[in-house]
């Protein structure tokens, strides 16, 4: 018998249906009358039969026509929304789907696994599993690891020892002795009180990374859980099951508890919990209709499920990736200014920086001279200033070796401590299966990855700093012997006058931003956890700084690619001109005013899929294969042929050149 999870008015309701001839509207008005019976109102209507509604699906929100029969259209078990008409959403409702809901829409469900063993995930990894490209699978070592750390648990309960969280109360209650026929209830209750969080929820992307990097701590084998629970975990992140988890409310110290107790609610089968097939729903229902039982826990397993930092950690896997991508991309960008301003290359000499020898430095230096006019690919632009009467450029284009390349060598400390902590047992108490026993510690503070993202937030920064500074230079005609603000016609146009008043409150914001929010502690749990990181916020607003700092380059890539329009019919070098191209295929020039938020957005989009890196890298490596000794002392840097390990990237012909 075909059965439907149905959404009304905040409720899920499970409606059988014995013939799948009737229709949608039956559907419908079936929920809603299954909703009113128990309501001492009738819900508020005088008859079910009077009350006007639509029907939609809960999977990309497409509105169903009311006389198309179930069998047509509709799967078994499928989730549908009943919108009643004249219903006012209430401050406190939960969309049936999250924000971006077109992307979402459009998941299919992976294919390929990701081994997982506890020890060798990377940062690249954990993102990919947000994007859902894979599934997860133990190894057979993880398996025995969990096993051998399980029976350590079952020991203690049957010699009825007094070990913190198994057998005692939590924080303030951990002396705490609970007696053993209370043992699953107490961690049951941990779950529930401790899902406390507030704010709006994760993305799916961050939930799933959330989910995929605490089972790979799990599989490390010092948490204690058994491996059918362990299993059933797994089953919902390959489901993409995927529970409401509120951004706010980790200290980040005993862990990120509250994120990852509201985690492992919606894999008890209780709140909510979203899935590309249901949207927001009953977690027990998410569940049901992907054949799946909610986990009960055993001893030790809420303890296991909800300590450690892998929501700061996880979060900060985003922003180092997001990172890395734009600070390679920031050197394209401003060197396609430097050339719509005339500079000059000589900056960028290597011997200059070969006196001062900063990784990042020498690298970012090596970029501009790849891009920039050369016997490898001249520019006419370049050409026709050859012989002005300027001797050097303003810092915010002389400077940025110095400027961008400490930011990559930011990027890379980050990326250290990120990738040590995804492999890390976080947990308290840890479980010693080669000794036979549990040890309290404190590897649960999320110091660390805080102290790092921090850091992370204020050097990202000055990518937004400096290119704000570039865009004012671009705009302003007594420094560029440009147009003011880049358009024909000013006065009657305004141009980039107002985008770079965003530049510039963006990167106003992101000062306040990077304030770092590990130099607070608060004590908690009745002086017990005295001292904590503020690691979820670190987190967090290391990301906004990213965003912010994408969006002003988006600002001066449009900016740039303006400013060239002024100067054709000169050409820049091909690698630029390459860029210029893509900057086209996606927003037209500025011959008068028009609305110009949908255009930054395109550029942003253009950064956020790093596009831009990919047409400007080929040039890039190519330059580097011919001169190979100059580039020799920082080929080991992590940043320096990543693009050689993207299949899809091809080395353009010389006579591309």
């Amino acid at each position: 018998m075909p059965r439907y999870t149905v959404h009304v008015r905040g409720e899920w309701l499970a409606v059988p249906c014995r013939d799948a001839q009737l229709t949608v509207g039956w559907l419908g008005r079936e929920a809603i009358r299954r909703y009113v019976k128990n309501k001492p109102d009738n819900g508020g209507f005088d008859s079910v039969d009077s009350v006007n509604f639509l029907v939609r699906r809960c999977k990309g929100l497409g509105l169903l026509d009311p006389e198309d029969t179930l069998e047509l259209a509709l799967e078994d078990n499928e989730f549908i929304e009943v919108v009643i008409e004249g219903d006012a959403m209430s401050p406190d409702f939960i969309p049936s789907q999250p924000e971006g809901v077109y992307l979402y829409s459009k998941y299919r469900e992976p294919t390929k696994y990701i081994d997982i063993d506890g020890d060798n995930l990377t940062p690249e990894d954990l993102v990919n599993l947000g994007k859902g490209h894979y599934k997860i699978k133990l190894t057979q070592t993880a398996e025995k690891k969990v096993q051998k750390s399980r029976e350590v648990i079952d020991s203690i309960i049957r010699e009825k020892t007094v070990v913190y969280g198994i057998t005692t109360g939590f924080g303030k209650f951990a002396r705490t002795v609970i007696p053993i026929n209370k043992l699953e209830e107490l961690q049951f209750n941990l779950v529930r009180s401790h899902s406390s969080g507030v704010g709006k929820p994760l993305t799916p992307e961050r939930c799933r990374m959330l989910l995929a990097l605490r089972i790979n701590v799990l599989a490390k084998g010092y948490s204690g859980i058994s491996l059918e629970t362990l299993q059933q975990v797994i089953e919902a992140f390959n489901a993409s099951c995927l529970p409401y988890v509120p951004e706010k409310g980790t200290v980040g110290a005993s862990g990120d508890l509250a994120p990852l107790s509201h985690l492992a609610l919606g894999l008890i089968g209780e709140g909510k919990m979203w899935s590309p097939k249901s949207g927001w729903a009953d977690a027990k229902y998410v569940l049901q209709a992907h054949g799946l039982k909610p986990v009960v826990l055993k001893p030790k397993e809420g303890l296991a499920l909800i300590n450690g930092t892998q929501m700061i950690t996880s979060l900060g896997c985003e922003a180092v990736q997001r990172a890395s991508a734009i600070a390679r991309q920031a050197d394209i960008v401003a060197a396609l200014t430097l050339e719509v301003l005339k500079g000059t290359t000589k900056a960028f000499d290597t011997d200059i920086h070969a006196v001062r020898p900063h990784r990042g430095q020498i690298e970012v230096a090596f970029r501009f001279r790849s891009l920039l006019d050369s016997d490898h690919h001249p520019s006419e632009i370049a050409e026709s200033h050859r012989f002005c009467d300027r001797v050097q450029d303003a810092y915010t284009l002389r400077c940025c070796p110095q400027v961008h390349g400490v930011v990559n060598d930011t990027i890379a400390f980050v990326k250290n401590i990120i990738a040590t902590e995804i492999n890390s047992a976080t947990d308290n108490p840890m479980v010693f299966a080669s000794r036979g026993e549990t040890i309290s510690g404190g590897n649960f503070h999320g110091e660390y990855p805080a102290k790092a993202l921090d850091y992370l937030a204020i050097g990202v920064h000055e990518l937004a700093a400096i290119s704000e500074r570039r865009i004012e230079r671009l705009c302003n005609p007594s420094l560029s012997e440009l147009p003011a603000f880049l358009v024909a016609e000013g006065g009657l146009n305004s141009g980039f006058m107002i985008a770079h008043c965003t530049a510039a409150a963006l990167v106003s914001e992101s000062k306040a931003l990077c304030h770092p929010s590990s130099v607070d502690s608060l004590s908690t749990s009745a002086a017990t956890e005295d001292h904590v990181s503020m690691g979820g916020w670190a987190a967090r607003k290391s990301l906004r700084v990213i965003e912010h700092v994408e969006q002003v380059l988006a600002i001066e890539l449009l900016a740039a690619c303006q400013g060239i329009e002024f100067l054709r019919p000169l050409k820049t070098t091909t690698p630029l001109e390459k860029v210029y191209d893509l900057v086209r295929s996606v927003v037209r020039p500025w011959m008068k005013d028009r609305f110009m938020a949908p255009d930054i957005a395109a550029g942003h989009r253009l950064l956020l899929e790093e596009k831009v890196w990919e047409v400007a890298s080929p040039y890039i490596e190519k330059y580097r294969l011919e001169h190979i000794p100059e580039s020799r002392p920082i080929s080991p840097t992590a940043f320096s042929l990543e693009f050689l390990h993207k299949k899809a990237t091809k080395i353009p012909e010389s006579d591309d050149l």
